[in-house]
């Protein structure tokens, strides 16, 4: 992730995605925001946690991964991850009916969440 996101800017994200009726960029600052609070979480390179097309982190002590396709890769939609993230929806749950897409023996990152904003 490029650039940082505030405290301020990524709680006003979450609001405005909240709301109902979101300004325009506040869905990418919102995921891009709780991408980064995983990634503070959780530093490393072991697992890469994929919300297009907004962004892009990669978690968890462990080998480092440089080329090609990782071995532990999560991909989600925005709306589920700021569920997950936020603690409104259970990682099974979503997993389970396919919403979010896990593959690798650490591709399960449900022990981190929720963060807390």
């Amino acid at each position: 992730m490029s650039r940082r996101i505030s405290t301020e800017d990524g709680r006003a994200a979450l609001a405005g995605v909240a709301s109902g009726d979101p300004g325009r960029t506040d869905l990418p600052t919102a995921v891009r925001y709780l991408l980064q609070l995983l990634a503070e979480k959780a530093p490393g390179h072991t697992v890469e946690m994929r919300v297009p097309p907004f962004g892009a982190v990669q978690v968890l002590e462990g080998p480092r991964h440089t080329r090609g396709t990782p071995p532990n890769v999560v991909e989600t939609d925005p709306m589920t991850w700021i569920s997950v993230a936020l603690g409104d929806e259970q990682w099974a749950d979503a997993a389970a009916e396919g919403r979010i897409r896990a593959s690798g023996v650490r591709s399960d990152l449900s022990d981190l969440l929720p963060l807390r904003p």
